[in-house]
């Protein structure tokens, strides 16, 4: 099934048309809300909070952050950034609360470092991956967009970005794009395996996230229930997987990195990496 971020940039997309029956859609606004409290709960805010909607649209996941009770740390307050002036122009008409932007996040994050306490984004960054003409790239598209968005926030901010991979080279390139830029980031995926997924990238801006906790989705996601922490991060590290330092395995494999970054290397024979007796 084709997407409309593969034909379309959004822009182009989100018409008058596309915008109003978007916004209008019961289901689309229930998914919306629920996908958004999902943020925020992700991002775990305890008091009002200045916070950036990524691709809000027509600001209907904005209207949840302006409705987060006091005893739950809201409300909060929000700007929201867009690409689509249709989408903006419906949210202006709802007369939402927060204040809004039409700008291209792939073009990055025009704000003063350090602006933002946290930032959402709900079913957005998908159309980075798309280039529009030969003068753009997705490589170049997310690079700007992650380097613009870990300046925009304060340090041990949070974000959560919502997002449907079309596959698992564009949800690994969207994730090695927020690492580039010097996110801690993490995966968390609601109804796994099956049609329904949801795919939130949990991202963390140096030193002690909010609340204390470490910078890491580990510490994000401790004590909610239903959630499982599968770290890829410890795999070949210990067990039978285990690649000895200096062997002639890990050898050999830093000997096939450096050959794929172009650089001569010793062919590999018998003697690679046999112990040399110690001479008297």
């Amino acid at each position: 099934m084709s997407r409309p971020e593969d034909t379309l940039s959004a822009d182009v997309h989100y018409d008058d048309t596309e915008a109003r029956k978007y916004t209008t859609s019961s289901r689309i606004q229930n998914i919306q809300a629920s996908m958004t409290r999902r943020a925020l709960e992700l991002l775990n805010l305890d008091s009002p909070s200045f916070i950036l909607d990524i691709g809000c649209g027509s600001g209907l996941s904005g209207e949840i952050l302006s409705d987060v009770p006091e005893d739950e740390g809201g409300p909060h307050v929000w700007v929201g950034m867009d690409i689509s002036a249709s989408m903006l122009d419906v949210a202006l008409q709802r007369d939402v609360e927060g204040d809004l932007l039409l700008a291209d996040i792939g073009q990055g994050v025009p704000f003063r470092a350090g602006t933002f306490d946290a930032a959402i984004s709900i079913s957005a960054i998908q159309w980075l991956c798309n280039a529009e003409s030969s003068d753009t790239s997705p490589a170049g598209r997310l690079s700007r967009f992650f380097n613009g968005l870990y300046a925009s926030l304060k340090r041990g901010g949070r974000a959560v970005c919502q997002f449907y991979p079309k596959n698992d080279t564009q949800r690994n390139m969207i994730t090695q794009a927020a690492v580039k830029a010097g996110f801690g980031a993490g995966i968390l995926e609601d109804d796994p395996e099956t049609k329904n997924v949801k795919v939130y990238l949990v991202l963390t801006v140096g030193g002690a996230a909010q609340g204390g906790k470490g910078g890491d989705i580990t510490g994000v996601v401790d004590g909610m229930e239903g959630v499982d922490v599968v770290d890829q991060r410890k795999k070949g590290k210990s067990g039978k997987g285990e690649i000895k330092k200096g062997s002639k395995a890990w050898i050999v494999k830093k000997k096939a990195q450096m050959e794929a970054k172009g650089k001569i290397v010793r062919a590999t024979s018998k003697y690679t990496g046999r112990k040399r007796k110690i001479a008297f």
